[in-house]
């Protein structure tokens, strides 16, 4: 198992970590989480039946994991809003600046595309990660979202023509 788990994580740890890194938008969050998908992989590795490649298993874990973690950040920030009564809505207290740390070296152009992503709905940001940055096929998509080739294409069409018209509207923002 060792050299099995040591083949995966110098095939996958790069992808992954991105992958989660994108979502979370957090190093630290990012590292913690990565943690744990190795954690769950060490565990079930022994049941992985093959349906699918190691490497779809591997991101639909870190998927699984990733929304956990959204869920229970949503769990605690519902238990503060709530404690202290808040009349506010959940996005008021995002800060819609935070783009991950590797993006803020890249040009305007580069740091508005991932800004605008934040704009889309999870999945259609989970679809673009997956097809675009991870260079991901539609299947393996798919197979990671646990959702049908169709929606996949769907959610993919649907957020990028949203993405093109942020990114259109945030062009003649600025002339």
């Amino acid at each position: 198992m060792k050299t099995t788990f040591e083949d995966l994580y110098n095939k996958y740890h790069q992808d992954l970590f991105q992958y989660i890194f994108y979502m979370v938008k957090d190093q630290s969050l990012a590292e913690d989480l990565i943690q744990e998908v190795y954690i769950k992989v060490l565990k079930s590795y022994d049941s992985f039946r093959g349906d699918s490649t190691e490497k779809t298993w591997l991101f639909s874990i870190a998927r699984h994991t990733t929304m956990d973690s959204f869920r229970k950040q949503q769990r605690n920030k519902q238990r503060l809003i709530d404690f202290f009564n808040f009349n506010k809505q959940e996005s008021d207290f995002k800060d819609p600046s935070d783009l991950p740390e590797e993006v803020v070296i890249l040009d305007e152009d580069m740091k508005n595309i991932y800004y605008q992503l934040d704009q889309c709905s999870l999945g259609q940001k989970q679809v673009i990660i997956l097809r675009f940055i991870q260079s991901l096929s539609i299947q393996e998509t798919a197979d990671i979202m646990g959702w049908s080739i169709s929606k996949v294409k769907t959610t993919q069409h649907r957020a990028i023509k949203k993405m093109q018209k942020l990114l259109l509207d945030t062009h003649i923002e600025r002339r």
